[in-house]
C-alpha cells in the first residue's frame, strides 16, 4: 500500500477498514477533560469489552438466585464452564480443541508443564532461552534448574542476537544446538519476543531442538491473540499463554495451555495431580484412584474461577465472530503505516528495532532512544499517549486491531515527533 503523511489518509483508512466498528466495543479510557487517551499498551493490558461486564454481571446472578445449583442449573452451568473456552482459544493459537485448556495463570502453568517435560538426566540437562527472555520465564527455568540439583548458571544457555545486532537469528540457534544438543533437554522460547516484537518462526525452532530430541516449549504471552502461532502444526510440545494482553481478559486473568496432541494419551507422563484432572466422568465418585484425563485437560488441578471465564468468554466471542485472519491483516496496515509515519521523522533520537518484515512481528514496534532518554516517554504520557518503558531504552507501542485506528497511529506520531 502507499501510505501518506497526512489525517485525511488516516482518516479515509478507518473509513474503509471492515473493522472499525469494533473501536466502539471497547471502553476507551478518558483524560480528566474527557478526552480519549492514545492507547498503545495492549501489550501489556488490553481494554475492556463493553460486553464484559454483562457477561460477569450473569454469573453474579446466577450465583446469587442459585447457589450451589448453578455448578448444574446456570445459564452457562460453572462445571462445565471451562469447555466454553476450549474452542474458540484453539483456533486463536491454532490447535486442536483436546491440545488447549483455560486454566491458572502464566508462570504457573509454565511450572506444571515443566513438571511433566523437563526431565533431566546427569548429562542432559540444560535449558535454552532467549538472552532477552521476560523475567519471569528467566526465573522459572533457573529455580526449575536449582530444584533439580544443577547450577543455574551453568545450566541456563542464552540464545543471543548478533554483536551490533538487536534480533535473533535462527542461525544461531542452530549451533547452540548443534555444540550442545546432547546435553540440552529444554527449549523455553518467547514466541514473540516482549522488547523486541520478534516473532520467531515457531516450526523452525521445533525442528532444531527437535534434531537433538530436545523438548521444545513455548511462551506465547506476547504472541496469544497477536499473531498466529499455529501451535499443532509447528510441532513443539507445549507453549502457555496469558489472556490480559491482547485478549482483553482484565488484569490478572487466567491463562492458556497447549500439549501438543501426540502427548495426548501419554497417561504415564509425570505430572502434579489435583481432582479436576481427574476423568470427570467420575471425579465425584470421591473414592476412586486417579485416571488422568487426557489432552490439555489433563494438566488441571483444581476447579476454575468462574468470573475470570466470564470475561474471557465475553473477549474470546469476539474473536470467533471476527477470526485471526481479518486481525493479522488490520495488524499488518497499522504496523506498516505507523512504520512508515516514524519513517518520515528526520531524527537519529529514535530507531525502530522491530523486524521490518511484517510477517516477523506482531502489531508491537519498538522504539529504542538514544542515550535511553525517558523523558520522550513521559512526554508522551503527558499529551495522552499511553506507551510503555522498558528498559533500557525502549519504547513500546502496540496499536491493536481490534480497537485501534489509523488516525490514533497518525495522532501518536505527530505528538511524537513534536516532543523530540
Amino acid at each position: 500500500m502507499q501510505y501518506q503523511n497526512s489525517l485525511a489518509f488516516a482518516k479515509q483508512l478507518d473509513k474503509e477498514d471492515p473493522l472499525s466498528h469494533l473501536r466502539n466495543r471497547f471502553h476507551i479510557p478518558k483524560d480528566k477533560n474527557g478526552n480519549n487517551w492514545l492507547y498503545f499498551t495492549g501489550n501489556s493490558l488490553g481494554l475492556q469489552p463493553k460486553q464484559t461486564k454483562e457477561y460477569i454481571n450473569q454469573e453474579l446472578k446466577d450465583w446469587a438466585s442459585l447457589g450451589v445449583e448453578g455448578h448444574f442449573e446456570a445459564k452457562n452451568p460453572w462445571l462445565h464452564y471451562h469447555e466454553y473456552l476450549t474452542t474458540a482459544m484453539a483456533n486463536i493459537v491454532g490447535a486442536k480443541p483436546i491440545e488447549v485448556v483455560v486454566m491458572n495463570t502464566l508462570t504457573t502453568n509454565l511450572h506444571l508443564l515443566m513438571v511433566s517435560f523437563y526431565r533431566p538426566t546427569k548429562k542432559k540437562y540444560k535449558i535454552v532461552i532467549e538472552s532477552d527472555a521476560f523475567p519471569s520465564d528467566r526465573y522459572a527455568v533457573e529455580s526449575q534448574l536449582k530444584f533439580h540439583g544443577f547450577d543455574a548458571k551453568e545450566g541456563l544457555i542464552e540464545w543471543k542476537p548478533r554483536e551490533g545486532e538487536e534480533l535473533l537469528n535462527s542461525k544461531d540457534l542452530e549451533n547452540i544446538i548443534l555444540q550442545q544438543g546432547n546435553e540440552i533437554a529444554l527449549l523455553l522460547i518467547g514466541g514473540v519476543n516482549y522488547y523486541t516484537g520478534q516473532f520467531l518462526d515457531l516450526k523452525r525452532i521445533a525442528e532444531i531442538g527437535h534434531s537433538k530430541d530436545c523438548v521444545v516449549g513455548i511462551d506465547l504471552a506476547h504472541g496469544a491473540g497477536n499473531i498466529q502461532p499455529k501451535l499443532h502444526d509447528s510441532g513443539v510440545d507445549f507453549a502457555a499463554w496469558c489472556t490480559y494482553k491482547y485478549l482483553n481478559s482484565g488484569p490478572g486473568s487466567l491463562a492458556g495451555l497447549f500439549v501438543h496432541e501426540k502427548h495426548a494419551y501419554k497417561k504415564d507422563l509425570p505430572r502434579f495431580a489435583g481432582w479436576w484432572n481427574h476423568n470427570k466422568e467420575t471425579r465425584f465418585n470421591m473414592r476412586m484412584p486417579f485416571d488422568v484425563m487426557s489432552g490439555a485437560e489433563g494438566w488441571q488441578l483444581s476447579n476454575p474461577p468462574i468470573l475470570s471465564m466470564a470475561a474471557i468468554k465475553a473477549s474470546l466471542d469476539m474473536f470467533e465472530e471476527v477470526g485471526m485472519t481479518a486481525l493479522r491483516e488490520k495488524s499488518e496496515k497499522l504496523t506498516g503505516y505507523f512504520e512508515f509515519l516514524i519513517n518520515t521523522i528526520n531524527s537519529d533520537t529514535i530507531k525502530i528495532i522491530t523486524p521490518r518484515n511484517p510477517k516477523k512481528r506482531g502489531c508491537q514496534l519498538s522504539i529504542q532512544v538514544k542515550k535511553a532518554n525517558k523523558n520522550l516517554h513521559k512526554k508522551l504520557i503527558e499529551n495522552n499517549v499511553i506507551t510503555d518503558w522498558r528498559e533500557p531504552d525502549v519504547i513500546r507501542c502496540a496499536p491493536v486491531p481490534m480497537y485501534n485506528s489509523f488516525e490514533d497511529v497518525y495522532k501518536m506520531v505527530s505528538i511524537l515527533k513534536k516532543n523530540l
